[in-house]
């Protein structure tokens, strides 16, 4: 895909990017759950992490209340923070009691030595034990800028085998990538995902509107490039840290690349292309920008 410098914007092709978004929250965060479901419509996917210093209870227990409100709960397991397949199987069955284990999102996780028998999300997956439980799809991680620690042929062959796997055992797959600042690595990388036969939906991870300096901290974080270059054309300077940035720019910006060389659908856009919301704790937030930015056609 050749790199466009000032795409112009596609109204329609942002329009159907933004349609089926979805989004992310934390255990925590129910209660900003509850304050902003009339803003979010239903049936929207909500994905659940899986961090260190949250529960079993709290996890289940968010994934139960996106289920009751009418949204796809979509918890996160971090395979390298299990530590037995015995904990697996308690997580998926309490998922299952509640009507939240159709759908999940299998990441290695932090550690970076594993805590238990699965050293990554492919060993998670192979065990077989997901399929025990009634998982329908499975969302893996994608890094359309790389990652600051595993070299992007690495990250290849996982992803390719992950896809492969869960193939092979009747179970689908979805993409769900690391946020981005710039439009251009995105667009080559989901190419480059075709390239390799990988059909699967792609959700394209973007931040919701934030603070300018806590994205900066999150992109140095995760590894994503953050250069002045890049966050302008993000839509906001490193020489201006105060207030909140929104994801207007990039969202345009992406659609009207993806629309340029796309085949896909009527509106342009490549099949199968979405975005995912990383709402840093901002769910109501997000969900009045979306609606702002479709004037209520989401």
């Amino acid at each position: 895909m050749a790199t466009r410098i000032t795409p112009g914007i596609n109204r329609a092709a942002s329009l159907e990017l933004v349609r089926d978004f979805s989004l992310e929250m934390t255990g925590k965060d129910v209660p900003a759950l509850l304050e902003a479901r009339g803003h979010i419509p239903p049936g929207t996917r909500i994905n659940v992490t899986f961090l260190g210093n949250e529960d079993l209870e709290m996890r289940v227990g968010a994934a139960k209340v996106v289920r009751e409100l009418g949204f796809v709960p979509v918890p996160h397991i971090s395979a390298r923070r299990l530590k037995s397949e015995q904990e697996l199987e308690e997580f998926l069955g309490r998922l299952q009691e509640v009507g939240a284990a159709e759908h999940i999102f299998a990441v290695g996780g932090d550690p970076a030595r594993p805590e238990g028998p699965y050293h990554d999300s492919l060993a998670m997956i192979r065990s077989g034990v997901l399929h025990q439980f009634g998982v329908r799809e499975v969302g893996l991680a994608g890094y359309p800028e790389g990652h600051p620690d595993i070299p992007d042929e690495t990250l290849w062959r996982a992803l390719e085998d992950k896809y492969t796997a869960l193939r092979e055992s009747g179970v689908n797959a979805a993409i769900l990538t690391q946020f981005a600042f710039d439009t251009d690595p995105v667009a080559e990388w989901i190419d480059a995902v075709r390239a390799r036969g990988i059909t699967a939906p792609i959700r394209v991870g973007t931040p919701g509107p934030a603070g300018i300096k806590r994205l900066l901290g999150f992109a140095r974080r995760f590894g994503v490039g953050a250069n002045a270059m890049i966050v302008k054309k993000y839509g906001f300077s490193l020489t201006n840290l105060i207030g909140v940035a929104g994801p207007d720019h990039f969202v345009n910006d992406l659609a009207a690349v993806l629309a340029e060389h796309s085949t896909g659908n009527s509106h342009g856009l490549p099949s199968q292309v979405g975005l995912h919301f990383y709402t840093f704790g901002g769910l109501l937030e997000t969900a009045e920008w979306v609606r702002g930015f479709t004037g209520g056609q989401e």
